[in-house]
């Protein structure tokens, strides 16, 4: 391909922007338009599923990675990972956010058609960082949904009742090292 014009993401992104606002508009419009949008879509997944059976193990990978090209891949339903990977790498992907706000976030697995979560938030947001856990919560749940339609809901995992928390990690040092002696009778 000679000189070919390569969009930007944001370009792709105003792009897809505009493709749904078009396609809300279509909706209202006579039914083959929306046929012709239907096999055109149905011939494109075709063609990029033979390119993925032509592809080797790296590239396959590779296009996998690809944001862009993973949601096409999802969207024809031929992305070549399941969709436990893909929704374990969403979530890999959000944990330093999480954990630069003081929480964590953890992948717990997939039960049935549902992804499950471990997520506890921090306290370097206080009370003035919106809406804490369930906004954190509704952002998991989309990323996770996004790279893996299959799924049916992401559910967050909490710790029973009866569990207590792992004890604090106290230095060494701090249990070989006495503590001067006060004098009798000081506090």
């Amino acid at each position: 391909m000679a000189d070919a014009v390569r969009l930007s993401d944001p370009a792709v992104e105003a792009r897809l922007a505009r493709l749904d606002e078009v396609l809300a508009e279509l909706e209202s419009a006579a039914a083959p338009a929306l046929e012709a949008v239907s096999l055109l879509t149905e011939v494109y997944g075709e063609a990029l599923a033979r390119v993925l059976d032509g592809a080797d193990a790296p590239l396959r990978e590779r296009l996998a990675e690809d944001e862009l090209l993973g949601h096409l891949l999802v969207l024809h339903a031929i992305h070549p990972e399941p969709a436990e990977r893909r929704a374990a790498r969403a979530v890999e992907r959000l944990r330093p956010a999480v954990r630069k706000l003081g929480g964590d976030l953890a992948w717990a697995g997939v039960e049935g058609r549902v992804a499950r979560v471990r997520l506890s938030t921090g306290g370097k947001c206080g009370s003035g960082c919106g809406g804490g856990s369930g906004d954190a919560m509704a952002a998991v749940r989309a990323a996770v949904l996004a790279v893996a339609p299959e799924l049916t809901a992401v559910e967050q995992l909490t710790e029973p009742a009866g569990r207590r928390a792992a004890p604090a990690f106290v230095p060494l040092t701090t249990l070989t090292h006495r503590a001067p002696a006060r004098p009798q009778g000081a506090r």
